[in-house]
């Protein structure tokens, strides 16, 4: 006899990782904000203007999160993940990145959650973030390597 789904334990279980990354996107857009303001350095300049445009980025994808959680009977979370809190450039950058490459872990954990819901339109968006996610790690990891900070 064959296993059988509990589909509403499963959305359940969906529902928790979107509201981990929800916490986590709500992190990284406040990272962001944090990290323009205190950079310092030759590279103020490129570093501010790298980290202000990705707050857009994280704050729409925390939206999209938010409505999905809703969607799909939840209640999204309203406090963000740990923040770690720097002044170092060089840390500024490693854990902007480090940060990108866990999103992208839990997105694809996420995307095939989605997939086995047969939840389609989740799963595109899902690709579309990590999409997203891989461009600002691969920016980052080009920054640390150009400003010989790797």
């Amino acid at each position: 006899m064959g296993q059988v789904r509990n589909f509403d334990s499963e959305v359940q279980e969906l529902i928790e990782g979107l509201n981990v990354d929800l916490a986590n996107e709500y992190a990284s857009a406040i990272m962001y904000t944090n990290y323009a303001a205190v950079v310092s350095g030759i590279h103020t300049p490129m570093l501010r203007s790298f980290f202000e445009a990705e707050i857009g980025d994280e704050q729409g994808h925390a939206q999209y999160l938010a409505t999905k959680i809703r969607t799909l009977g939840g209640t999204p979370v309203t406090a963000p993940a740990d923040i770690p809190q720097t002044f170092d450039v060089r840390a500024m950058l490693e854990s902007a990145r480090d940060a990108e490459a866990a999103t992208i872990e839990r997105y694809v954990e996420r995307r095939q959650q989605a997939e086995a819901l047969g939840m389609i339109e989740l799963q595109n968006k899902l690709d579309d973030l990590i999409d997203d996610e891989t461009g600002h790690k691969e920016q980052i990891e080009r920054m640390l390597e150009d400003l010989h900070l790797s």
